[in-house]
């Protein structure tokens, strides 16, 4: 029988704090890829599993510079070096006349870094994620919580995680397979 590899073990809790509890314990045992999955959101669960990413507004400040640059160098090439073209005496370089585009081109370009950044970075669209191989996370939309610790953790011993796991005390535990 061909063995698969595991994507991580997953426990079942009944209830918001044991949730909690469970994310807490598990990041004070040393586990650091681990993540929580709930049926609406909780306070405080990001922070349990020590959930930290803030990369988005950085992709956004970088499409916001890259847009400005694109929209004031397009207009200089455009009006004093491509076609350059005296309008009532005017300097080629007419720095007042690009703010508005300059400003728009920031605003676009820091816009549709937002919404790529954003799909980029959480790793969508996803149709398939392995959790969806046990069956009792059907149950995570509707009233059970669920913690799991990744196969790609450090850490992450098969039997010594399920031994971890079974002291917190949960509804079940379940390999999920990759």
């Amino acid at each position: 029988m061909k063995r698969t590899k595991a994507y991580g073990l997953m426990a079942e809790f009944d209830s918001v704090q044991t949730l909690l509890d469970a994310a807490n314990r598990t990041r004070e045992a040393g586990y650091k890829k681990i993540d929580a999955y709930s049926p609406f959101p909780v306070e405080g669960l990001a922070e349990a599993v020590g959930f930290h990413h803030d990369e988005v507004p950085l992709v956004v400040l970088i499409g916001g510079l890259i847009g400005g640059l694109t929209g004031y160098l397009m207009q200089y090439w455009i009006s004093a070096v491509s076609y350059p073209v005296n309008v009532g005496g005017k300097p080629y370089h007419s720095w007042p006349a690009f703010i508005v585009v300059t400003f728009e081109m920031t605003i676009l370009f820091a816009g549709i870094s937002a919404v790529l950044g954003m799909l980029a970075l959480n790793g969508l669209p996803m149709p398939y994620h392995p959790v969806f191989n046990v069956p009792r996370f059907a149950f995570a939309t509707k009233d059970r919580f669920f913690l799991i610790v990744f196969s790609s953790d450090p850490k992450y011993n098969p039997t010594e995680v399920r031994r971890f796991l079974e002291g917190l005390r949960p509804r079940s535990i379940s390999e999920v397979p990759d």
